[in-house]
């Protein structure tokens, strides 16, 4: 992979250290959690212990307070002991009680979502910071933060346009690649394939037994291959375990087991309160959109003239939405579906509405534009403002539709060259 690549979310990352004694950085195998916290400015001058190493796991599930003893510390893949939390718990609460500076002396790593295995009883509430490192986005990447400073225009009192500067994109070539560093680092689609292959026997044969004894793994195999061809679709759970020919509990099982362990997020449909009467169905996003064209067979040379391809740049952006949502903590992505009406993602901050929709055609019609009009008149006056709305496309320039809707060019999330 060569040097280390600065991460998104380091900001992030020193903050929760400043704020609270526990910062948990989560996220799929392969995505640089270790990298991350043996090189990063604020995490590399502290012990690491990483319980891939035997002698060390046996020492966290046996003893694990002795491993805690001399803070600050860095314990990496904390999944393969789900124990340790409690011990954890109990130094930082010894620490106060001692009156003890205690924040930051406490990250942990892990490839599973902690608050969703089965078996962890302690979530740490009150001591910890939960941050999820997803895939690199092409961006961050290229060590860029142009992406970054174009979404943070939207949240604008006034927008302006200028931050979306003209470009040429190349997302089919972003879009096969992934964001996987090691992915990312092949020379040629052919060593992909063969990385790609290997990561999700990986996963299989390893990854997904420490979280559940799955005793029909070409079933689960399948699934995945499926789903994989369902990106940025509603996710119809009885369609997919019949296509999979396994009963609907048992997809449910495995869906679940996915989004343990960060390989696809179930995004929710944006409902302005708790009580909202709005359609609860879920979409299905990938968090690797590479690993997930490998599975569904698609490759750069036929993923833009495919009747689905929409589907696959709306998978593309959203890997670059992921990785901005993580920068703030009041900062969340999801969709909106009412009736007929759609938009592809909502993004929300501070309380702050923005409508986006996702078009791989380079021209914006009329038609493109209803659903996010839609949008507007229905959160107008619960927001007393009329929510920005936007369509990103291969477009060359920004354009303003009127009535707070702008069409912007898609290359600053997939530049070309």
């Amino acid at each position: 992979m060569g040097a280390f690549k600065t991460r998104w979310i380091e900001a992030r990352l020193g903050a929760a250290l400043s704020a609270v004694p526990v910062v948990v950085i989560t996220g799929a195998r392969q995505t640089g959690k270790s990298t991350l916290a043996r090189s990063a400015e604020q995490l590399r001058e502290r012990p690491y212990y990483t319980l891939d190493r035997l002698d060390i796991l046996d020492l966290a599930k046996r003893a694990p307070e002795e491993l805690l003893r001399s803070l600050p510390l860095t314990i990496d893949e904390i999944q393969r002991a789900p124990g340790m939390l409690l011990a954890v718990k109990l130094r930082v609460d010894e620490a106060r009680q001692r009156g003890e500076a205690i924040n930051g002396a406490i990250a942990l790593t892990g490839s599973a979502n902690l608050a969703l295995m089965e078996g962890v009883s302690e979530s740490l509430a009150g001591r910890a910071s939960y941050l999820h490192l997803a895939p690199f986005c092409p961006g961050e990447w290229l060590e860029s933060s142009e992406a970054l400073s174009a979404l943070d225009s939207l949240f604008a009192a006034k927008f302006d346009a200028a931050s979306w500067r003209p470009g040429a994109t190349d997302w089919e070539g972003w879009a096969v690649r992934g964001g996987y560093p090691d992915a990312l680092a092949q020379g040629n689609p052919a060593a992909r394939d063969e990385w790609f292959s290997g990561y999700v026997d990986t996963y299989l044969e390893r990854d997904l037994r420490q979280l559940a004894n799955i005793a029909h793994l070409p079933d689960f195999k399948r699934l995945m291959r499926l789903l994989a061809g369902r990106s940025a679709r509603l996710l119809n759970q009885a369609d997919l375990a019949r296509d999979v020919q396994i009963p609907g509990a048992t997809a449910h099982r495995y869906l679940n087991l996915l989004e343990t362990g960060h390989l696809i997020t179930r995004l929710p449909n944006y409902r302005a309160s708790v009580t909202s009467s709005l359609n609860k169905a879920r979409k299905v996003l990938w968090g690797d959109v590479g690993l997930a064209l490998w599975l569904a067979g698609v490759d750069a040379s036929t993923v833009r003239t495919r009747p689905d391809s929409g589907f696959w740049l709306e998978q593309l952006v959203y890997q670059t939405l992921q990785a901005w949502a993580v920068q703030a903590p009041r900062r969340t992505v999801s969709f909106w579906r009412d009736g007929a009406a759609e938009v592809d993602f909502v993004l929300e901050q501070n309380g702050h509405l923005v409508a986006m929709e996702i078009k791989s055609s380079p021209t914006v019609t009329q038609d493109d534009l209803r659903g996010l009009r839609t949008f507007q008149a229905s959160f107008a006056n619960a927001h007393k403002e009329v929510p920005l709305a936007v369509v990103i496309h291969p477009g060359v320039c920004a354009l303003s539709h009127g009535g707070n809707v702008w069409s912007l060019p898609l290359h600053l999330f997939a530049p070309a060259g």
